[in-house]
């Protein structure tokens, strides 16, 4: 048969990642050949690594990585597609760029928790050996060069080889063909010389096997290379091809309600991440017990409304829950302007400002456990008010009862928020904007995420904080009540008073000042937004214009 240029597939892995059963994969196809790392001569000359098998390898293989790229690589052939395994650490600076450049590429990745106990029963695995670094770099030379390689991950390929294949195919743009799901046990001849040493497995295979339910103990000796590996394994994990299976669809990719938010700098400790590195421990007092604080700020025309009056809540807090070590209120401020200004926000954003009692030093509800300090989170967000202040909301009343201070003292901003999501959870079935909340007595409290007014024949009420959060945003509507000659009342009142009341609206930061216009199918007035609701709304807009700490903002080079 007449050899002709063939079309190259170059697969690109660490050691251990069944990128030989890949290989013996897609040497079942009719229209392909294969090459098993024919650059392992070259990477052995040029590192000086050293192999039970060297010599075997240099007798038998062309060392010259520039000449096996033109010869061997893009050589001519008799099938039209040439399969060729590659190493990452293989991808030497000593190659010419055509080898980047041609062909198709993909990547093939697995769990560093799995590459090293697997390597280690061979050679002593090192960062260098396992080739990870190399392998982030390839994706990143292929995508500057224009091309995003398909990334597959080893674990999927076992669960379900049909759907990660057909997948793949795809992506490389050839068909895909039903007999790269099996091969006959045994050697191949286009295995490399050193199959002997690695191959004993997957020369018993027929096909992908599932992974073990259970794996060996992980050794600790290597414990810290597994640290170090596996920030390159999450970064490529990140950009795999997601399975679309019959048996197990995945869940669909939910939509933000700002799609800005999805590239956002969290500061987490401390230090910025980007979002999808925004993780706390799973020994941090937060998961094992809810066991923070926290504040909603709000961000207006480059300036922090009301951040002292929230800090204060949060240092308030903090010393009612006996934290220890806890930063500095320069330290959270600096925290929260660096975050600000990395995201570019300086206007309609919101804060949601975290402090954890910490880390544990192991499991368990005591804070004795907590050695570390104090974990700060600042998350900051695009976000526009979350209610409808234009038209209103409806509410209904929830069986829930507001936590007495016989239990939890409202006025500790902490992280305990089980019965308000509970109390959300029932206006959701409801189909409600969100849920009011009575106290153990049977009056109204607030609502599962915001304080509560009502306006009748003039007078402005709200309940006391005795069971409620005594918000920020509450108190600054007090004083703008009083400012604009209202009466107000702090007192408290009953469910009735509010189905029956002229005007109601609920004030919280993040939502600022809401309408209701509805509670429990009880029209509010007439069902429209009245004029003391608008007058103080009004009245809040113009103070968030006029007060805030401002950011400060660097003066441009």
């Amino acid at each position: 048969m007449a050899r002709e240029e063939v079309q190259v597939i170059h697969s690109w892995s660490a050691p251990r990642s069944l990128s030989t059963s890949l290989m013996y994969s897609f040497a079942q196809r009719d229209d392909m050949e294969v090459v098993d790392e024919p650059l392992y001569a070259n990477f052995l000359v040029v590192t000086g690594v050293e192999r039970p098998y060297l010599d075997e390898v240099l007798s038998t293989m062309d060392s010259d990585g520039n000449k096996v790229v033109k010869e061997v690589i893009f050589g001519p052939g008799e099938k039209k597609y040439r399969y060729c395994k590659h190493m990452a650490k293989q991808r030497l600076p000593n190659l010419k760029n055509d080898l980047m450049k041609k062909g198709k590429h993909f990547i093939l990745i697995r769990n560093p928790l799995n590459i090293l106990q697997s390597f280690n029963k061979v050679v002593p695995p090192s960062f260098l050996e396992l080739g990870l670094g190399d392998l982030v770099s390839i994706y990143s030379e292929l995508c500057e060069l224009g091309v995003s390689p398909p990334v597959i991950d080893a674990d999927d390929l076992q669960n379900d080889p049909e759907v990660v294949l057909r997948g793949l195919c795809q992506d490389l743009d050839i068909p895909f063909q039903t007999s790269m799901l099996k091969w006959e046990a045994g050697p191949k001849p286009f295995d490399g010389i050193w199959a002997p040493w690695w191959y004993g497995s997957v020369h018993k295979s027929t096909g992908f096997k599932k992974p073990q339910q259970y794996s060996m103990p992980f050794p600790l000796e290597l414990y810290d290379l597994l640290e170090q590996s596996l920030p390159f394994y999450n970064m490529l994990r990140n950009r795999c091809r997601r399975l679309v299976s019959s048996l197990h669809p995945p869940l669909p990719l939910p939509r933000l309600p700002v799609p800005a938010n999805k590239k956002l700098l969290v500061w987490v400790g401390d230090e910025l991440v980007p979002r999808e590195h925004a993780k706390v421990s799973v020994l941090d007092s937060v998961v094992q017990g809810g066991d923070a604080a926290w504040e909603g700020l709000r961000v207006y025309d480059g300036k922090v409304f009301k951040l002292e009056e929230h800090l204060d809540r949060l240092f308030d807090s903090a010393k009612a829950l006996a934290f220890s070590n806890i930063p500095s209120r320069e330290e959270i401020k600096e925290a929260v302007f660096k975050t600000l200004i990395s995201n570019g926000m300086f206007d309609n954003a919101h804060i949601r400002l975290t402090l954890t009692r910490g880390e544990k030093v192991t499991s368990g509800m005591s804070p004795a456990f907590n050695l570390y300090g104090c974990t700060l989170i600042v998350l900051a967000e695009w976000k526009p008010p979350v209610y409808d202040n234009s038209s209103g909301i409806r509410l209904v009343t929830a069986t829930t009862r507001r936590n007495s201070p016989n239990s939890i003292d409202s006025k500790i901003h902490h992280n305990n928020l089980i019965n308000n999501i509970l109390a959300k959870i029932e206006g959701n079935l409801a189909n409600a904007d969100d849920a009011i909340m009575l106290d153990k007595d049977g009056f109204v409290s607030e609502t599962n995420a915001t304080n509560i007014f009502m306006v009748k024949k003039g007078h402005v009420s709200t309940p006391h904080a005795d069971y409620c959060l005594p918000g920020i945003t509450r108190a600054t509507v007090m004083d703008l009540v009083i400012q604009e000659n209202l009466i107000l009342h702090e007192r408290r009142i009953s469910l009735s008073e509010f189905h029956a009341a002229d005007e109601v609206w609920t004030t919280g930061t993040m939502g600022e000042l809401t309408p209701v216009v509805m509670i429990d199918g009880r029209v509010i007035g007439n069902g429209e937004v009245g004029p003391v609701t608008r007058r103080i709304q009004n009245a809040y807009k113009a103070l968030t214009a006029e007060l805030g700490v401002p950011i400060p903002v660097p003066a441009k080079k």
